[in-house]
């Protein structure tokens, strides 16, 4: 066998493609092969949940400091709407996770407390539940008052 997956995982995932491409299908290292292909979709969800938390951030100071409401903060809102559009337009078997209400209190929980730290109001003051729903959320015309 080729390089240890443990030792350089990018020379590792060339020779492994390598041998698929050449049809060589028993020389090559199935369970590391089937953990890298789970890690991709992973990957896609921590990225679209990281996307979400941001965004829900943003639409909660913009809910709480309407004074420091500003061209900087739509334009985040903007454009995490857009990579979340887009994502999810990518890889839709995604699109659940937008119903899914432990992922949304997940989500929310790191939006209240990265809103809390960014404003310096108490997290006990903000709302626990997202109060909005994702479709809202997700909607380009919607800021809250």
């Amino acid at each position: 066998m080729g390089t240890p997956y443990e030792q350089d995982v990018v020379a590792w995932a060339r020779e492994q493609a390598a041998l698929l491409r050449a049809g060589k299908l028993t020389a090559i290292d199935i369970e590391h092969i089937a953990e890298e292909i789970e890690d991709v979709g992973k990957s896609e969800q921590r990225e679209l949940a990281s996307r979400m938390s941001v965004l829900l951030a943003h639409l909660l100071k913009w809910q709480v400091q309407p004074e420091r409401r500003g061209a900087s903060w739509r334009t985040t809102l903007r454009i995490q709407r857009t990579a979340i559009e887009r994502r999810l337009n990518k890889t839709p078997s995604m699109k659940p996770m937008l119903s899914d209400e432990d992922w949304i209190s997940d989500m929310w929980g790191d939006a209240r407390q990265q809103a809390a730290n960014e404003t310096g109001i108490s997290v006990a003051v903000l709302p626990e539940t997202c109060p909005w729903p994702m479709a809202q959320v997700l909607d380009p015309e919607f800021y809250p008052d």
